[in-house]
């Protein structure tokens, strides 16, 4: 990763030994950042060592598009897959096209599509063009956080679910005929997101992603990657409402266990 540390703010002055400036602290939004040390990943065999339980990098890397609402950086992607090692990539929600141009970079063939360009991957029939493949030894999915953002108003885009069961219904044909594509050595990478809705409360997404992926017989393969959320439009804004905001999301990765 970029380094150890992680940035926090606001926070109590306590963790910074200024309590001479409590009292000024309490009256003012705290601007300095403050640092915390993440724990010492052990050494390990892995091509990656920087890839661990918990992933920050501040940079997104010029991958896709930041002004794609939602847009995930793509380093994570290009960590994941040189780790798995790949030699082919679906990519069934492309967005501004970030693993594809992860996949152009490392030379890795990349079968990239999405809804804009008329694949539903909410639609069983739409996989039917792959049946006769031999399946993709990797896939990436990075799919709306229900209504969180919507991105179009277009009625097979599951971001525009009319309720959270119309979501988790659509979202289960997807990781179902996702996991269906996967070669014997594939891996399916899911990264989702919590969130807290205005209208239905707290959404678990991480837990349905598990439900989900287990009922259609996928396991885990590895530890959730908590990915640091920076750079998130949220950051930015001020809320009325008093929640705890979420700073991360979630990257789990499964695969068929082997018979």
């Amino acid at each position: 990763m970029e380094s150890a540390m992680f940035q926090l703010s606001p926070v109590n002055p306590f963790f910074r030994g200024e309590q001479s400036r409590i009292s000024s602290c309490r009256q003012q939004t705290v601007t300095t950042p403050v640092y915390a040390t993440l724990p010492a990943a052990p050494r390990t065999a892995s091509p990656v060592p920087r890839l661990t339980s918990l992933y920050h990098f501040s940079r997104a890397g010029e991958y896709g598009s930041r002004n794609y609402p939602g847009n995930c950086g793509g380093n994570l992607i290009k960590d994941l897959i040189r780790f798995f090692q790949p030699s082919t990539v679906f990519d069934p929600m492309t967005g501004s096209g970030t693993c594809r141009d992860v996949c152009l970079e490392l030379a890795i063939p990349c079968f990239s599509t999405d809804l804009k360009s008329g694949f539903d991957a909410a639609d069983p029939k739409a996989y039917a063009q792959f049946s006769e493949t031999p399946g993709f030894d990797f896939v990436w999915a990075h799919p709306p956080y229900w209504r969180q953002k919507i991105y179009s108003d277009n009625p097979r885009d599951i971001s525009f679910a009319p309720s959270l069961d119309a979501f988790l219904e659509c979202y289960a044909v997807f990781i179902r005929e996702c996991a269906s594509l996967l070669s014997p050595r594939g891996k399916f990478a899911i990264l989702m997101g919590d969130y807290q809705d205005r209208e239905a409360g707290f959404i678990p997404l991480t837990y349905h992603t598990k439900r989900l992926a287990f009922a259609c017989g996928l396991q885990q393969v590895c530890t959730d990657i908590i990915r640091f959320s920076h750079g998130a439009s949220s950051s930015r804004k001020i809320y009325r409402s008093s929640f705890i905001p979420g700073l991360h999301d979630v990257c789990m990765i499964f695969d068929r266990p082997r018979r």
